[in-house]
């Protein structure tokens, strides 16, 4: 059972959280929050799988808790997915420096909330795709074109798929293969590339421009 904290000062937005997590056979809402440090201490307390973290919150915001429970120098990180109404970049690189194991919009639907609990569960990151194709849009410099990785064709159409945003399920749609080769997929490309996330992934394809 994958146990997940929600912290969030809007009551409404746990409670809906916590309908998404709780229909899920195998999460369960282990502890809510309505301020950073509320957050800080259920976490410390109640050990999540993840924790669902809002940036703007009374008292400590999110992105402080967020440094206290995975920043640099935590012996025993949680994994804190941020989600929120601001996309702003300074949000969004404050975030990942934290030590952030995801980056979501909260009008970026349950399927992809769902996605980003279980990818920080298994240790990758998951950010929301606009937000994604804009940070990595001004990564410099590129690298040369012909760095292809050692990657199969079919590896690099799931490279460029991730490179946009997409999801596992959305990736095995557009493929016509199942979720399940998806992932296998995925193994083999963090072997070849030594990238530890969806993100350094990404990163690469578009250093590389293998992304219009």
């Amino acid at each position: 059972m994958i146990k997940v904290l929600i912290a969030d000062d809007q009551a409404m937005v746990r409670t809906g959280f916590g309908m998404i997590i709780g229909a899920q056979p195998d999460m369960a809402v282990v502890g809510e929050a309505a301020d950073g440090v509320e957050a800080v201490e259920a976490a410390r307390r109640l050990r999540p799988d993840v924790a669902l973290m809002d940036i703007r919150m009374p008292r400590m915001d999110g992105l402080q808790a967020l440094n206290l429970l995975a920043g640099p120098g935590v012996a025993d990180p949680v994994r804190v997915v941020v989600v929120t109404t601001f996309d702003l970049d300074e949000y969004v690189h404050r975030a990942l420096r934290n030590g952030a194991a995801g980056f979501l919009l909260k009008d970026s639907g349950p399927a992809l909330l769902i996605e980003a609990v279980r990818a920080a569960v298994s240790g990758d990151a998951l950010i929301s795709p606009s937000i994604t194709v804009r940070l990595l849009e001004h990564l410099t410099p590129p690298a040369p074109r012909g760095d292809d990785g050692g990657l199969s064709p079919r590896e690099r159409d799931v490279v460029r798929l991730i490179a946009r945003g997409r999801t596992n399920a959305e990736i095995a749609g557009e493929l016509f293969i199942s979720v399940g080769t998806v992932k296998t997929h995925l193994g083999s490309v963090h072997t070849k590339l030594g990238t530890r996330n969806r993100v350094e992934i990404a990163a690469w394809a578009w250093e590389r421009r293998l992304i219009s």
